[in-house]
């Protein structure tokens, strides 16, 4: 039995679902979101609360239940409070830009790298240019911008350098000298 899958979700006031077929739209103050459901799940609507159901006990339905689970937890949180991601550049002269909808890196590279920002998300620029700030109602859709933006300069090993998530313990590696 899943651990994940076999608890509800609350919903919070204010925030309406509804299942047509499979695809499930929820609204709320910050926005609305739709997905398609995964197969071989149900949910189960009250009040109050969701409960997603699988469709029998095989392995792919018990797989299926706890990731439909989980995707419909987040889209009722993220139509309620939303999502923030905290990023941090670390190196000297490394700093970012907010220009509009686009993000501007000066990372070491010959021209500084724009990056635009797709629909839905916002961001804030934090600290001088050091940090930033990445919101929005889709998890799914934050979690990738912010890996692709940590992708144009990844941390370095030997010096620490880079793009890096708020809190990210960086495994760092001696160099030629430290052995002696």
């Amino acid at each position: 039995m899943s651990r994940i899958g076999k608890q509800p979700i609350p919903v919070p006031d204010g925030v309406k679902i509804k299942l047509d077929k499979k695809l499930l739209t929820v609204t709320g103050g910050q926005g609305s979101l739709s997905r398609e459901l995964p197969p071989r799940v149900s949910l189960e609507m009250d009040d109050k609360e969701i409960r997603v159901v699988p469709q029998d006990d095989s392995r792919l339905s018990r797989s299926y239940w706890g990731l439909a689970r989980t995707l419909v937890a987040n889209m009722v949180t993220g139509v309620s409070q939303g999502f923030t991601r905290v990023m941090e550049i670390v190196g000297t002269g490394y700093k970012v830009e907010a220009k509009g909808e686009t993000l501007v890196f000066s990372l070491g590279y010959s021209n500084p790298v724009e990056f635009s920002l797709p629909q839905g998300i916002k961001a804030e620029v934090l600290d001088k240019g050091t940090r930033f700030e990445l919101k929005g109602i889709d998890k799914e859709k934050l979690g990738q911008l912010a890996a692709n933006i940590r992708a144009l300069r990844p941390p370095d090993v030997y010096k620490g350098k880079g793009v890096r998530y708020a809190g990210e313990k960086l495994r760092r590696k001696m160099g030629k000298t430290g052995s002696r």
